[in-house]
């Protein structure tokens, strides 16, 4: 602890843990602490089973019918990878400047739909399932962002074949394991069950952390909302059912695992929901189980009830557990005071907007956009081509 270090970052959410191996490749002397034992934050993976029922005040446990504890592996927050997300997002994107008199700065994506003559389920289909997007906002802003997502859609189908996403085995706690240990091929210090008791101020910027009696300096320091309450606030709440069934979702040609999103225009409501389905089959299941966990923004003083469109496809359910969470942004950009801030992990059940906060957390503390390219050759000097 008693060291300089340029980067301290606190939480192993999976944002922390990307930035954390991205600032360790760039040369950087980095510190990554946890006040918990394990790795994932608020984005972990719970086993066994019976530590789900505790977590959820249900102390008689699972009963016989769900199988071994050990055999599960539950995610508190589902997310589905685009397969090219985490390489994708930071890549450039180019396109041609006008089509048929439309400019991707400046054609908001409304007149690009009226111009095709698409009927509103292409319209809530395209710009919900494949740009993904969770409100209709998107349609009087420039058709450029669209346009990069729906690419980045694509690009992703073409990789595999049958689906754009992946899901790590074992669940998303794997995620930002395989980033943090990212950062220690490249020297980054983790310390995890490590309490923080100060974030240490000089001049209104942050020097260092202090953690039992003794402190570790640095210049920048990236966290998650839960270490700086005094420096974030509410945007708002999310509702997550997690719901254990014995049978996939019916009208999937039983798919072991999809995602399902109910556009909020056929709700009418302003948000998205979303349903993740994950089985047995990615080794966080019993036998023959699966996994579904339907999450939306909160609209209204009822927030379970805003999810039976959701439940009802999912019937019948084993048993399920309801979690209504605050979400939570910094107040600030942090470039006065050194400190960046994640934002809280939304309703969506894919990494798009996580990787949108991730990018723009490098941004403001290095001063440029991530260059993918000159992160490969970096990593290129530490290893051969076949081993990246």
């Amino acid at each position: 602890m008693d060291e300089a270090y340029d980067v301290i970052v606190l939480g192993t959410g999976l944002s922390e843990c990307i930035l954390s191996g991205i600032m360790s490749v760039n040369g950087k002397k980095v510190l990554h602490m946890d006040r918990n034992p394990y790795y994932g934050g608020e984005s972990s993976s719970i086993t066994p089973l019976e530590e789900l029922y505790k977590r959820f005040g249900l102390p008689e446990g699972p009963p016989e019918s769900m199988g071994r504890g050990r055999d599960w592996n539950v995610d508190l927050i589902p997310k589905f990878l685009m397969a090219n997300d985490l390489m994708g997002m930071f890549e450039k994107r180019r396109f041609r400047k006008r089509w048929r008199g439309s400019t991707p700065c400046g054609t908001p994506m409304r007149d690009v739909y009226e111009r095709f003559d698409l009927g509103q389920d292409v319209i809530d289909f395209t710009g919900h399932a494949l740009a993904l997007y969770r409100t209709d906002d998107y349609l009087d802003q420039p058709c450029l962002e669209t346009i990069n997502r729906i690419k980045l859609y694509s690009e992703s189908l073409a990789r595999y074949g049958k689906s754009p996403y992946l899901y790590p085995l074992y669940g998303l706690g794997e995620l930002p394991q395989g980033f943090a240990r990212l950062s220690a091929i490249y020297g980054g210090t983790y310390m995890l069950n490590k309490p923080v008791d100060e974030i240490v101020m000089e001049n209104g910027q942050v020097v260092g952390v202090r953690s039992e009696g003794e402190v570790a300096r640095c210049k920048q320091l990236i966290c998650d909302p839960s270490y700086v309450p005094e420096r974030v606030r509410r945007a708002g709440r999310v509702v997550r059912v997690i719901c254990i069934l014995s049978h996939p979702i019916h009208g999937t040609s039983e798919a072991g695992s999809c995602q399902v999103i109910l556009p909020q225009n056929q709700l009418g409501r302003k948000s998205d929901i979303y349903v993740c389905l994950v089985s047995w089959a990615h080794n966080v299941a019993a036998p023959g189980k699966f996994i579904a966990i339907v999450s939306t923004t909160v609209e209204t003083s009822e927030p379970e009830r805003e999810v039976e469109p959701a439940l009802q496809l999912l019937e019948p359910i084993d048993q399920k557990f309801v979690a209504i969470s605050d979400l939570y942004e910094p107040m600030d950009d942090g470039t006065e005071s050194q400190i960046f801030c994640s934002r809280s992990y939304d309703a969506t059940t894919h990494f798009e907007t996580t990787c949108d906060d991730i990018k723009d957390i490098y941004r403001r503390m290095v001063g440029t956009a991530f260059d993918f390219e000159s992160m490969k050759r970096r990593q290129s000097h530490v290893f051969g081509e076949d081993e990246q």
